[in-house]
């Protein structure tokens, strides 16, 4: 078993946008959701996200009622033609490659995201990665429920379930790389041996710069 973990932040880390608030767009669009309001609210959800300031658990009892109020079959098929049509042209030109650098190297790459498993689990099948830490949708015998686990993998949870993942999976105490764009993971980033900013907003940017952290970009040319 690989004795390294490299891991990556999904949005706008992997994919040059968010796939959390785009599955919200592509479900306004689609019309199964009020689309106006759905979207004014979206917005603003992601906005408070990249100011800091996202109340997780308000967010997240909005971001997976559709889980609740659509039938599955109806989800399956929308979650397809969502990452056919919105999500592959949005992988970073540079992913791919890092993902398998570190592959080749030996470590055991793994997506950590604050987006719900429903969403992101084609995703990581879609670039390769064997293992996804996701918040996860609380189901139930009827289907989803509408809530989320705890903790979410969101900024201090995402440290909780990296941990919970590792004793798990036997990967207490390995080396761990990470890789992300968002203040929001600080507390991760801290936490890890080697962090990398990819693309980073402009506060982990800051931070990065006072550090002396890695700086990468995955949007040119891989």
């Amino acid at each position: 078993m690989a004795r390294t973990l490299a891991l990556f932040d999904l949005d706008n880390t992997l994919l040059t946008d968010d796939s959390d608030y785009l599955w919200g767009r592509y479900l306004s669009d689609a019309g199964l959701v009020d689309g106006p309001a759905y979207e004014a609210q979206n917005a603003r959800y992601y906005a408070l996200y990249k100011a800091g300031d996202l109340d997780i658990h308000e967010f997240l009892a909005f971001a997976l009622r559709p889980l609740r109020e659509l039938p599955l079959a109806r989800l399956l098929e929308l979650r397809e033609r969502f990452v056919a049509e919105w999500i592959v042209p949005r992988v970073a030109p540079g992913a791919r490659a890092l993902i398998e650098r570190h592959r080749r190297d030996g470590h055991m790459p793994v997506i950590i995201t604050a987006t719900n498993r429903f969403v992101t689990g084609p995703i990581a099948g879609l670039l390769g990665v064997p293992a996804l830490i996701a918040t996860e949708p609380e189901r139930d015998a009827e289907g989803f429920t509408g809530r989320a686990l705890d903790p979410p993998c969101f900024q201090a949870g995402k440290v909780a379930r990296l941990k919970a993942w590792q004793s798990r999976y036997g990967y207490a105490g390995a080396y761990t790389y990470f890789y992300s764009d968002s203040h929001n993971d600080l507390p991760l980033l801290e936490q890890v041996d080697v962090p990398v900013v990819v693309d980073a907003d402009p506060q982990l940017t800051a931070i990065a710069a006072a550090r002396g952290w890695s700086q990468i970009s995955l949007r040119g040319v891989p």
